[in-house]
């Protein structure tokens, strides 16, 4: 009897270690921060659009290039990533392969100056 609950109870362990996995990998699929709506995401969509034509695809919020990263695909399917800063001014424009698409961003302090 006693081997018989050791079996049953590493089953419902391996269970709950699988159910754990799944909930994990579903949850941590997209947006860095976990904000990707509400009123500020909304503004620097609104933002990133006005600066590059086409579609927001993916948005980041407080990643390593700024407050705001809003993924933007244009109708060529090319992406650029639009980088804000807290107060919406667009820190600069990259494709999404890392390069600089070639468009600098009003105020545009990342020129690759030395």
């Amino acid at each position: 009897m006693n081997a018989k609950k050791m079996v049953i109870a590493a089953a419902v362990a391996l269970m709950l270690l699988v159910g754990a996995g799944v909930a994990y990998a579903t949850g941590s699929s997209g947006n860095s921060s976990g904000q990707s709506t509400g009123p500020g995401m909304d503004k620097a969509k609104s933002v990133a659009l006005e600066q590059v034509n086409g579609r927001v695809t993916a948005t980041e919020f407080q990643d390593e290039e700024g407050y705001y990263e809003v993924e933007v695909t244009k109708d060529d399917g090319s992406q650029v990533d639009v980088h804000l800063d807290k107060n919406f001014n667009v820190l600069d424009t990259q494709s999404d392969g890392g390069g600089s698409d070639g468009q600098d961003a009003p105020n545009d302090t990342n020129d690759g100056g030395g």
